[in-house]
């Protein structure tokens, strides 16, 4: 339990301003917006190995460096483009995540035009609907579920990569699928 400035009590690991803003107004809100599915899902697997703050830092960044998560525009870089974000200083430059968010941007289009949008496809691996856990300490939270070893393997099928089990548990958590506030969060109950 962390216990803020504004007397606020919030899910420990929020405690830099970045990470509180995030998760007071994102974390575990539903998401139903397919741009903001290809930001967390480009965003979560730049975190792969490193720490999430750091990507957070960097989000505005990634926003311009990837015509603002439009997964259309994206799929279209080429390879001189994609050379040109390895050297930007405002994401992290790593080629293999870089070229990973390319070829995830086409297997995303793939996934809209087969069943009319992503986010008809993701939330179909929690029953639409998302799954509340009453969780009392960090330390019982999962890294990877059931729910996320499945996504991660039928993203892979589809084409996907950075897209590990425990990314897309993360994945689950940033965009509401999951529910992982602690109860003592103010959060839990809004959704």
């Amino acid at each position: 339990m962390a216990l803020s400035d504004d007397h606020v009590i919030r899910c420990p690991w929020a405690r830099s301003p970045e990470m509180i803003a995030y998760h007071d107004r994102e974390w575990g809100v539903p998401v139903h917006d397919d741009r903001v599915h290809f930001e967390f899902l480009t965003l979560e697997g730049a975190q792969a190995g490193l720490s999430w703050e750091l990507v957070l830092k960097r989000r505005a960044g990634y926003e311009k460096a990837f015509a603002a998560f439009d997964p259309a525009l994206v799929a279209r870089f080429t390879a001189k483009r994609i050379e040109r974000l390895v050297v930007d200083p405002g994401i992290i430059r790593h080629r293999q995540k870089v070229a990973s968010a390319v070829t995830n941007a086409r297997a995303f289009l793939a996934i809209q035009k087969e069943f009319g949008s992503f986010d008809d496809y993701v939330w179909r691996f929690v029953r639409r609907k998302p799954i509340a856990r009453r969780r009392v300490r960090m330390s019982s939270v999962p890294a990877r579920t059931r729910e996320s070893d499945a996504l991660s393997l039928d993203l892979r099928a589809r084409g996907f990569s950075f897209v590990g089990t425990t990314i897309c548990y993360a994945y689950m958590q940033a965009v509401g699928l999951v529910n992982d506030h602690l109860m003592s969060c103010f959060r839990h109950d809004l959704g």
